[in-house]
């Protein structure tokens, strides 16, 4: 993990500041960031102690931070009219939102001064810290879903040439109406591989007796 995130930070932040910068500064670079999550995962154990378990504080951190994620891909593939504009600012408000949770989370399992005994029952950060991460987990996937939709429609459509290739074309392309449907005596939407894997005989032959196998030279 330290590794990936080293590079992360030095290939997608560092070098595109700094494009000029030598093979040496980078792998300087790179030392320095390593060093720093090392860092900041040491200072991040009493936060893990304080959780109900390792297993599930991992858990509600891909919870908060997956869903928006997963809207971008999954809408993405199956519908074309979303664009850029509504795949960043959904993952802006999702990431921004799980973030949210967890730094509420955070702060209460710390016990900082002031909320040694949790917030304020009845307070709006009460009934955050409360909600069940799963629970949290869905309302982040539909927020930054109705956030796809209404950017991708609030700003000007793709240019459906490029996206020409993308998978939901290729299966309107394959299951439209001026395709035939299997079965029907028209082309079908299967592979050629398919139909002939399918549909060529099947010829089963007796098996042979050991006299009939011996080479009659």
């Amino acid at each position: 993990m330290f590794n990936a995130c080293s590079t992360l930070f030095t290939v997608d932040l560092y070098q595109k500041l700094r494009p000029h910068a030598s093979q040496h500064q980078l792998v300087r670079m790179g030392r320095l960031s390593t060093a720093g999550v090392v860092l900041i995962a040491l200072a991040w154990i009493p936060v893990i102690q304080g959780a109900r378990g390792l297993y599930n504080y991992l858990q509600s951190v891909q919870g908060y931070l997956a869903p928006p994620i997963f809207v971008v891909f999954f809408f993405g593939v199956f519908w074309k009219r979303l664009n850029a504009s509504g795949c960043l600012w959904a993952l802006v408000v999702g990431f921004l939102i799980g973030i949210f949770r967890m730094g509420v989370d955070t702060v209460a399992t710390m016990k900082l001064c002031g909320i040694e005994n949790g917030y304020h029952p009845g307070s709006f950060l009460w009934v955050v810290n409360n909600i069940n991460f799963q629970y949290f987990s869905v309302l982040i996937t539909l927020i930054s879903a109705l956030v796809m939709v209404a950017c991708s429609y609030a700003t000007p459509a793709p240019d459906y040439a490029r996206i020409g290739g993308s998978p939901s074309t290729r299966l309107r392309r394959r299951t439209g109406p001026g395709r035939a449907k299997a079965g029907s005596g028209g082309t079908s939407s299967f592979p050629r591989s398919f139909s002939y894997a399918f549909s060529a005989p099947i010829s089963i032959s007796p098996a042979k007796s050991p006299a009939e196998r011996i080479d009659p030279k």
